[in-house]
């Protein structure tokens, strides 16, 4: 019981202590700072975060309609909410895993397509993030410098994301009656059905180029709030940075984290730390806010079954 409760507890704990530090060593300058807010771009970024859900909940649907379970729109911008709501609360991404459950409960599919689903959706989204990352930062390296791990940040999951997809051709060629080795098989299987085809490659990094660059276009609202002169490069390399430290599973939904890698980026820009401090918690805010908005609504669609579902994880 101890182990399951510090699992949940000590990653909180490190996400509230980050933000309160940073909001600490700045707290004089805050409220001076939100002052002089322009609030009409808080609902800008509001509602561009909404439209970013839906794109998110366009790509998931093709990607179960590759893998053979063929589901609407809701339903699939429903499951994403759902699991990204338990990962506001658990740590490790296990949040992850309630999609799994609810493809079971809802259309029969099996554990491995439902992990295959999330695979695809995971690596097209690491993939593009730093696909984008690697296309801003050109333009950042022009104007100022930035810390050689931003660099290989931005390098190793490209990398990565080239080993798998060399995997994914060589996985045919694996022959064994082990049991776990079939089960690998079978995963990476119906992973190369959903993604390892011309339509798949260029919708799915298309659709996640697209998701990434509305994701950025809501920080860069948050930025206008406060109405700094920052490089649209910038703020595209901040939520790159960003969202690839948050993908290290330290914290819960990388609370903390991806505030820390936000303003640290916007700090190399010049922006005073009050400010990028402010841009960046808003920004994981707004798009907490909405997630947890729409996890509640989704328990609403799937009805009380899927709140169970949820205390298990």
């Amino acid at each position: 019981m101890w182990k399951k409760v510090s699992a949940v507890v000590i990653p909180t704990l490190v996400a509230v202590g980050i933000i309160a530090y940073m909001l600490y060593s700045v707290w004089d300058d805050l409220l001076l700072t939100l002052e002089h807010a322009v609030i009409p771009f808080l609902f800008a970024a509001v509602g561009i975060c909404i439209v970013a859900w839906i794109l998110r909940g366009f790509r998931y649907r093709f990607i179960l309609e590759g893998l053979g379970i063929l589901k609407s729109l809701s339903f699939a911008t429903a499951c994403i909410f759902i699991s990204q709501t338990a990962n506001l609360v658990v740590p490790a991404r296990l949040g992850d895993f309630v999609r799994m459950l609810i493809l079971k409960h809802e259309d029969d599919a099996t554990y491995s397509q439902g992990f295959s689903s999330i695979v695809v959706e995971r690596v097209f989204d690491i993939l593009m993030i730093a696909v984008l990352g690697a296309v801003a930062l050109p333009f950042v390296l022009a104007v100022l410098a930035v810390p050689d791990w931003f660099i290989t940040a931005i390098v190793v999951p490209i990398a990565a994301g080239g080993l798998f997809f060399a995997v994914l051709l060589w996985s045919g060629r694996m022959k064994s009656t082990n049991r776990i080795v079939v089960a690998v098989q079978r995963m990476l299987d119906e992973v190369k059905q959903a993604s390892l085809n011309p339509r798949a490659l260029l919708m799915l990094s298309g659709s996640s180029l697209l998701i990434w660059l509305v994701d950025v276009l809501v920080c860069a609202a948050v930025v206008l709030m406060f109405q700094e002169p920052v490089p649209f490069a910038v703020v595209v390399l901040a939520i790159v940075i960003g969202n690839l430290v948050k993908a290290v599973p330290v914290t819960p939904g990388g609370v903390g984290t991806y505030e820390l890698a936000l303003a640290l980026t916007f700090g190399l820009a010049g922006i005073p730390a009050a400010t990028a401090t402010l841009i960046a918690v808003i920004d994981h805010l707004i798009k907490n806010m909405v997630t947890l908005v729409g996890g509640v609504g989704s328990i609403y669609y799937f009805g009380d079954w899927s709140m169970d579902l949820l205390k298990k994880v």
